[in-house]
């Protein structure tokens, strides 16, 4: 069959935080008093007086209180992120720095070399509220604060396959972003992907708003691996900042790579390395060749609706419950099956409109058909392999199809 119209299926992306930004501390108010020299005072002392002169306990309470500069300033609100935080002793020096937000998190620093100026290690999160403690020698402790402005404008990465997934070994990792990326390096810096056991994974962008990840050859069987997005308030464009501060975890599942030949128009399904079976198929007719090359599973449906017009091919076909169907590529290429045609197709002749059919009873029921059968033992991101189609290898960006990459091309792709 040809592309598909298909509803989308349960949305697996991750979702975006809201953060708000909330009323600062305000600041601390000094005040001060002073005298007329020469002056004379009828209701004060008498003649010779002095005006009293301020305690020890209130000269040492406004020493304190100046003792720190603070940046951005103390009780500001709405201050900027893109700058580190600055807690600067103006005599003596610090021994002490704590810097909280509203949430709990700290920011960690180090002080200069004479101790007179801590720096945070990275910038403010937008939209949050922060205490600081810190103390200089010889002086109380100081608690001060301010408040960051929220980012005006937001990106966000969606990615799959899903947490807590299991997918084959082919699922690489896909990060889809809200708005068009500029500063890729920015961006892929705060993105990696990890796998266990250990291998080598690199990223490459296949556009502004799409970067893939995966390693040289298939994962292994097995593996686990842990996408870590550090996106929040890094500028993906100007003045666009990232909300995601999180981990995800996915697994690889048993090794399933089917293969089909439109010469001899079979599929030969192993696992493991071992033949799991063999069916007979039909792809597409010379008119309509199916794409060869290395393609993934992206979605999966026991019932979906096929629907010419939205390929280009007017009203040749209007299909609202094939069976067991598995997305190849994202312009619609399909192995599903086919419950309309001659049994005698299936291993006889290329037939359809793209899309690879394996023989299939109409709603799916019949555990002895083909279709069936290789529905229950696939799962998101198993490979099927195209081969004697007669039509070019497909687009690597054409679904989750960056396997039909070289190695030297995939690394080519990516910021670094």
């Amino acid at each position: 069959m040809g592309v598909s119209h298909i509803s989308d299926g349960p949305e697996t992306w991750s979702r975006r935080g809201v953060l708000a930004v909330l009323g600062a501390v305000p600041a601390a108010v000094l005040t001060g008093c002073g005298s007329r020299a020469g002056a004379s005072d009828t209701t004060g002392p008498g003649a010779g007086a002095t005006a009293p002169t301020a305690s020890a306990d209130s000269a040492a309470s406004t020493a304190e209180v100046s003792a720190l500069t603070l940046t951005p300033a103390d009780g500001s609100r709405n201050a900027g992120f893109t700058s580190p935080v600055q807690v600067t002793a103006s005599s003596g020096t610090l021994s002490r720095v704590r810097v909280t937000a509203d949430d709990g998190s700290a920011l960690s620093g180090t002080f200069d070399d004479t101790r007179t100026t801590w720096t945070s290690d990275r910038n403010p999160y937008s939209g949050t509220a922060y205490t600081v403690t810190a103390e200089a020698e010889g002086a109380t402790e100081e608690t001060l604060s301010f408040s960051t402005e929220a980012a005006a404008d937001t990106f966000v990465g969606r990615f799959t396959p899903e947490a807590g997934s299991t997918s084959g070994v082919g699922m690489p990792v896909s990060v889809t972003f809200t708005h068009a990326v500029t500063d890729r390096a920015a961006v892929e810096k705060a993105i990696t992907v990890t796998a266990d056991p250990q291998v080598e994974v690199v990223g490459h962008w296949f556009s502004d708003t799409r970067l893939d990840f995966r390693p040289e050859e298939y994962w292994a069987a097995g593996t686990k691996i842990t996408l870590a997005l550090r996106l929040r308030d890094v500028e993906g464009a100007a003045g666009v900042y990232g909300t995601q501060s999180k981990d995800v975890t996915f697994h690889i599942g048993r090794e399933q790579i089917s293969t089909v030949d439109l010469a001899k128009k079979t599929m030969t399904v192993r696992r493991d390395g071992r033949t799991l079976a063999t069916y007979p198929v039909s792809g597409g007719d010379a008119e309509h060749t199916t794409w060869s090359g290395v393609m993934v599973i992206s979605e999966r449906f026991e019932k979906t609706r096929m629907e010419s017009s939205t390929v280009g091919l007017g009203d040749e076909y209007d299909i609202d419950d094939v069976p067991h169907a598995q997305r190849l590529t994202t312009s619609g290429t399909f192995i599903h099956g086919n419950y309309w045609a001659s049994s005698s197709i299936f291993g006889g002749s290329n037939t359809t409109h793209g899309c690879i059919g394996l023989r299939d009873a109409k709603g799916g029921g019949d555990t002895s058909e083909p279709g069936y059968a290789f529905y229950k033992s696939s799962m998101l991101g198993d490979v099927v392999v195209v081969k004697n189609s007669g039509e070019d290898t497909v687009d690597p960006a054409n679904g989750l199809n960056g396997w039909n990459m070289s190695w030297s091309n995939w690394r080519a792709g990516s910021a670094f």
